[in-house]
């Protein structure tokens, strides 16, 4: 089980480069709101909390969402703050959302690229359920079993995932209405094995890493490795990113 302090930590130390260097998750947000954009009636959208809004990839597409007039905004770190604007108008819930109390009455809750951390999803959808007004939304990008395959393949080191049936079934067992839902298979490209760790390190995501030490043999095992996952066509090696999206609605 990863440790919420281990998460904190290891997206605190990669706040300054993550921006540049989610590629993927960016991506993954543009998506996300396209799809709430699509699905979700904008008149009774007043109140919304983001999960996990870290250097606010996402928040930007929330801000410009019609009639949301109060604004919640979660992360794990308060630092978070330094990447959002002063004169922003939001209330900020800092802290480990699976343990703080969830703002009242709410009309949606939105997350991206981050309830994958959480320890015991089910018991937080519930409480987002109850914290949403009747009819309120529940929309988010997570990912699934496939994510970061190369890594776990080769350190052991990963999350358990659900996989997308999994999660929408768990949602409508608490009372939500699935209005869409999909997955995708996200590859990036890197010259090196070497760029592969770089990469995860400056999105936090090897946050999964506990406990784990590189040395010079097990780096250099690793480099060797990685040739398996090195596409021949490009003459480049992959990294497999498996995102989902969900739009759910309070019945």
């Amino acid at each position: 089980m990863i440790e919420t302090t281990q998460v904190a930590k290891r997206f605190s130390q990669a706040q300054q480069s993550y921006t540049q260097q989610a590629i993927a998750q960016s991506q993954v947000a543009q998506r996300l709101d396209q799809l709430i954009l699509a699905h979700v009636n904008f008149q009774m959208l007043q109140t919304g909390l983001e999960i996990g809004c870290g250097s606010g990839l996402f928040t930007k597409y929330m801000q410009q969402y019609p009639r949301l007039k109060q604004m919640y905004l979660n992360d794990l770190y308060p630092e978070v703050q330094q990447h959002f604007a002063q004169d922003l108008h939001v209330q900020w819930c800092i802290g480990d959302i699976e343990q703080i109390e969830l703002p009242p009455a709410l009309d949606g809750v939105f997350s991206c690229s981050a309830l994958q951390w959480m320890k015991d999803i089910e018991q937080l959808s519930q409480n987002i359920h109850t914290a949403l007004n009747s009819g309120g939304y529940f929309c988010f990008a997570s990912y699934a079993e496939q994510n970061l395959k190369e890594i776990k393949a080769l350190t052991g080191q990963g999350l358990d995932y659900k996989t997308c049936d999994q999660v929408v079934y768990l949602l409508e067992r608490i009372g939500f209405d699935v209005l869409h839902s999909e997955q995708q298979g996200l590859e990036l490209y890197f010259e090196h094995p070497s760029e592969v760790l770089r990469h995860i390190k400056a999105t936090g995501v090897h946050a999964t890493a506990q406990g784990f030490r590189w040395t010079k043999t097990s780096l250099n095992n690793f480099y060797t490795d990685y040739q398996r996952f090195k596409n021949q066509d490009s003459d480049h090696y992959t990294l497999t990113y498996h995102p989902i999206w969900i739009i759910a609605r309070k019945k």
